[in-house]
C-alpha cells in the first residue's frame, strides 16, 4: 500500500520531535533521575517486593560492595540445585515451584502434567482461522495477536480472581509452544513457499520434547536435544522480577487489567532486541567472525578481530561484543555456566566441536578486551545469550523462534509476577515524572 503522503509528512515532522523530546543528562543529574531505573553502577532502582525468585552478583563484605559469582533462586533454590537434582525433565516442576511457591510431590507433579495435557488444545478451527490468516515473519506479533484472540473464547476473561487467574496462566502456558510453531509453519508455508505440516502435542510428553515434535517435519528427536531444550527453558523461565517484561507484566496487573492483557503486554517488551533478542544478535555476529576468521583456533587472529568489533570496525558497527555482559550480572552469569556443560556435549554429538572451540576463545578473550579497552565499573562475563541461540542452531531451531522460545519459558516467570500482584495489590503502579518542560504563556 502507498502512503507517501502520510510518509512525507511524518519525515517532515521528526526533526521537531527530536527538538522538542531530547532532554539533557544534565538534567537527569540535576534532578537525581535515573535513566531507565539504574543508577551510575548499573544497579536498579527498587520498585518491589517479591518472593518468587532472586539474582545475586553483588555480596556485601565488611562494609564493602563486592562483586561476586552470579547467582539465580527460584523460590528459595539454587538454579543450580534445581538442575543437579533432576530427575526427568525440570521445566514442568519448576514451573510448578514457581507459581505455586512449592515443591510438588510425586503426585502434585503428575496431576500438574495432567493439567497442562488436557490444556494443549486449541479452539475449532483457530489454528486456521487466526495463526495462518495473515502470517508474519514476526512470530512475537504472531503470538500477541494469538494471545488477545484467545480472550475472546474465554467466558470469564475478566474474572481477576486467584483461581481463574491460575486457570488462564496454566492454559496459556499450555498452548505458547503451539501458538509459537504453528505461527512459524504458516511463515513458511505463506512466504517462503515451503511445506505446512501442524502437529499435535502428544500426551506424556514434556514441554521441550512437544516443541521439537511440533516444530520438525518427522516429529524425531533424541534424548539428549529434549534434555538440554529442557534446561534451556529452565534457565530462562525467570529471572528475579525486575527485568523488563516482568515488570510490565505487573504495570499491568496493577490496572486490574485482564491475564490476556497482561501477558500480550509482556510479550511486547520482551521481543525488543535489547530484551528479548540478544541471542540473535550473537548468531549474526558469529557468523560474521567465522567469515573473517577461517582458523577457530587462531586466538591472535580471533583476538584482532574482537578488537576491531569492539572499535566499531567490524560487524555492524556498533563497537559491541555481543553476548558479553549484562545489566546485573558482573563476575559471571550462572545461567551461562549452567549452560555451557550442555552445550559442549550437544556439540560433541552433532560435530560443532570447531564452533565450540570459536566460542570458547571468545569467551577467554573478550572480557579481556573489553576491561582493558573499556571504562566499566562492574567485570564483564559472558551471558545466557552466548551459547543460546548456538543451541537452537544445533537443534535446528530457525532464527524466527529464538525469541518466541524464551517467551514459552518466561511465561511461566510472568504467571508467577501476575499472581502475586493480584493476591498483595492494593495500589496501582504509578511512578512521578518531573516535567522540565519551559513555560510559554
Amino acid at each position: 500500500m502507498a502512503f507517501e503522503k502520510i510518509n512525507k509528512f511524518a519525515a517532515d515532522k521528526q526533526k521537531l520531535c527530536v527538538e522538542h523530546d531530547t532532554i539533557s543528562d544534565e538534567l537527569f543529574r540535576e534532578y537525581g533521575v535515573n535513566r531507565g531505573l539504574r543508577d551510575i553502577n548499573g544497579k536498579g532502582v527498587l520498585t518491589g517486593l517479591t518472593r518468587i525468585s532472586k539474582v545475586v552478583s553483588f555480596k556485601d563484605e565488611n562494609g564493602e560492595h563486592i562483586p561476586c559469582d552470579g547467582e539465580l533462586w527460584y523460590r528459595g533454590y539454587n538454579i543450580n540445585t534445581l538442575i543437579k537434582n533432576l530427575d526427568g525433565f525440570g521445566f514442568e516442576k519448576t514451573a510448578y515451584l514457581l507459581i505455586f511457591g512449592e515443591m510438588p510431590t510425586a503426585q502434585q507433579l503428575e496431576e500438574f502434567n495432567d493439567v497442562l495435557t488436557e490444556c494443549r488444545t486449541l479452539p475449532s478451527n483457530f489454528t486456521r482461522d487466526v495463526i495462518m490468516k495473515a502470517p508474519s515473519k514476526d512470530i512475537m506479533n504472531s503470538m500477541t495477536k494469538s494471545i488477545l484472540t484467545l480472550s475472546s473464547y474465554d467466558d470469564d476473561i475478566a474474572s481477576n480472581s486467584i483461581d481463574n487467574c491460575i486457570r488462564q496462566c496454566l492454559q496459556l502456558t499450555a498452548v505458547f509452544p503451539m501458538l509459537a510453531v504453528y505461527g512459524y509453519h504458516a511463515y513458511n508455508h505463506y512466504e517462503n513457499d515451503d511445506s505446512m505440516y501442524i502437529h499435535r502435542p502428544k500426551p506424556g510428553l514434556s514441554t521441550a520434547e512437544n516443541f521439537l515434535r511440533l516444530l520438525r517435519p518427522d516429529m524425531q528427536y533424541t534424548e539428549l536435544e529434549a534434555r538440554v531444550l529442557d534446561i534451556v527453558l529452565m534457565l530462562h523461565m525467570e529471572h528475579g522480577g525486575g527485568n523488563n517484561s516482568t515488570f510490565t507484566t505487573r504495570v499491568v496487573t496493577s490496572s486490574g487489567s485482564d491475564t490476556y492483557s497482561a501477558i500480550a503486554a509482556a510479550m511486547s517488551s520482551l521481543k525488543g532486541p535489547r530484551h528479548g533478542g540478544a541471542n540473535l544478535k550473537v548468531m549474526q555476529m558469529m557468523q560474521d567472525i567465522r567469515t573473517h576468521v577461517t582458523d577457530p583456533q587462531d586466538k591472535d587472529a580471533v583476538r584482532a578481530y574482537l578488537s576491531k568489533l569492539l572499535a566499531g570496525e567490524a560487524f555492524d558497527g556498533k563497537g559491541l561484543i555481543y553476548g558479553m555482559g549484562h545489566a546485573v550480572y558482573s563476575i559471571s552469569d550462572p545461567r551461562e555456566r549452567v549452560l555451557k556443560s550442555y552445550v559442549q556435549k550437544l556439540a560433541e554429538a552433532k560435530g560443532k566441536t570447531s564452533d565450540m572451540a570459536l566460542y570458547s576463545a571468545i569467551e577467554e578473550i573478550a572480557p579481556q578486551l573489553i576491561a582493558e579497552k573499556r571504562r566499566i565499573y562492574k567485570g564483564v562475563s559472558p551471558n545466557v545469550d552466548f551459547y543460546s541461540g548456538f543451541v537452537y542452531d544445533m537443534l535446528g531451531i530457525p532464527l524466527e523462534l529464538y525469541t518466541p522460545l524464551f517467551a514459552i519459558a518466561r511465561v511461566v516467570g510472568w504467571s508467577a509476577h501476575r499472581i502475586e500482584e493480584l493476591v498483595g495489590m492494593s495500589k496501582i503502579i504509578r511512578p512521578a515524572y518531573k516535567s522540565v518542560m519551559e513555560e510559554i504563556e
